[in-house]
């Protein structure tokens, strides 16, 4: 079984379709986002429209739960360009998505959050020590973790004394922060007919995308050229 994982598209739609196009070829069984369809750039109904067309269960970022004003005095970060019904929607979008796959009597706990178990804001960092991420995996009861927000990609794998804690971030879609400016996202493939240590198995996929689409667009925008030059250099 496939399962493709994305997140921080950030209504960059040039990004976001070339991922779909990428992710479209490989054939997942299911997908999931992590959250933060809009801010940043210009497209934010675009993605949302998508998202709801393919019916992609999805949970909220913490850009998605900003307060979404309608006055373009927030153009900072674009929320004014959100209409009524992607209101609505990013509004109705949950925290968490809980998934259990039981292969050959053994179970795997999976949990999908933006930022942390605890908050979409809080940010686990790949150099989160050792106990700090047992201490949060053991309180949010799961074996794998998938998050985001940071917007850079990672595979941690933990030995404990119940077994092997896995933490993977998705990095990002449309926005990467990783000093790599192609979009990026994880696909992860479970197999029953493999040794257990191999039955999961992570890949983290980069695809190219027409970033100068993306930052002349935010150029010829009221949004600050800076978010331009972050989608060239990727910081």
């Amino acid at each position: 079984m496939k399962i493709a994982l994305f997140s921080d598209i950030h209504a960059n739609l040039p990004a976001f379709e070339a991922f779909l196009a990428d992710v479209d070829l490989r054939k997942p069984d299911a997908m999931y986002c992590l959250g933060d369809l809009v801010g940043y750039n210009l497209w934010p109904n675009e993605v949302i429209a998508e998202i709801k067309r393919r019916q992609i269960p999805t949970i909220a970022g913490n850009h998605d739960l900003k307060k979404l004003s309608t006055d373009p005095s927030g153009k900072n970060h674009a929320y004014y360009l959100i209409d009524e019904l992607g209101r609505d929607y990013l509004q109705s979008l949950p925290a968490h998505i809980r998934l259990e796959y039981c292969l050959n009597n053994q179970t795997f706990h999976i949990l999908l959050v933006h930022g942390s178990p605890r908050s979409n804001d809080e940010y686990v960092l790949q150099e989160l020590p050792e106990e700090s991420v047992l201490e949060l995996l053991n309180e949010a009861q799961t074996d794998i973790l998938f998050c985001a927000h940071s917007h850079k990609p990672y595979h941690r794998v933990i030995e404990s004394s119940s077994g092997l804690k896995q933490i993977i971030n998705t990095g990002s879609v449309g926005k990467p922060k990783d000093g790599n400016p192609q979009g990026g996202y994880v696909m992860l493939t479970i197999d029953k007919n493999t040794k257990p240590n191999e039955r999961l198995n992570i890949d983290f996929i980069r695809f190219n995308y027409d970033i100068e689409k993306a930052a002349k667009a935010i150029e010829n925008s009221p949004l600050p050229d800076e978010f331009a030059d972050r989608l060239r250099k990727a910081y």
